[in-house]
């Protein structure tokens, strides 16, 4: 049987992130962006050509799909649970969440906006979504530490019995 936690290949790659050593843990985390970062781009692409579909529409080709939204979702939430399970609170929001958000942010501040009176409401755009991918980063990663096995401190029983 191979043991959750230590120096086994399931160890590895389920245990707890403060227990591995430094560079390691680092690596593990420049990973997860990676991955965040590059599921954003395959799963939105972002055509630099973006056109009028025909000679003067104001509706603009995009190459954004629902199903690349979904599976950009399902992703997203497959690494924020798991880097609930192996790591500190905070780190999944910042590897997970932040990416995305600044490959969005970007995105559409580089777009033009469209001639209909909504050119400026690419903020609210950004700040809602950025809202609903954080939450549920934030909600995928809870799940997935509750799935951690917690070795248990008997530190309390120590101190009480010395007293």
């Amino acid at each position: 049987m191979t043991e959750i936690t230590g120096n086994g290949t399931t160890g590895k790659l389920l245990g707890p992130l403060r227990t591995r050593p430094w560079a390691e843990r680092w690596l593990t985390r420049a990973l997860g962006a990676a991955v965040a970062a590059a599921s954003y781009v395959v799963c939105v692409p972002w055509d630099l050509r973006n056109r009028a579909e025909s000679a003067g529409a104001t509706r603009e080709t995009a190459p954004v799909t629902g199903v690349g939204v979904a599976a950009l979702g399902v992703l997203l939430l497959l690494l924020a649970a798991y880097f609930g399970h192996r790591d500190s609170r905070g780190w999944p929001l910042l590897l997970i969440a932040a990416p995305p958000a600044a490959l969005m942010y970007v995105s559409l501040r580089t777009h033009p906006g469209q001639p209909d009176g909504f050119a400026s409401a690419w903020p609210l755009t950004w700040a809602f979504f950025t809202l609903v991918i954080a939450a549920g980063v934030l909600v995928a990663a809870g799940v997935g530490r509750a799935f951690r096995v917690e070795e248990e401190s008997t530190e309390g029983l120590v101190s009480a019995g010395q007293r």
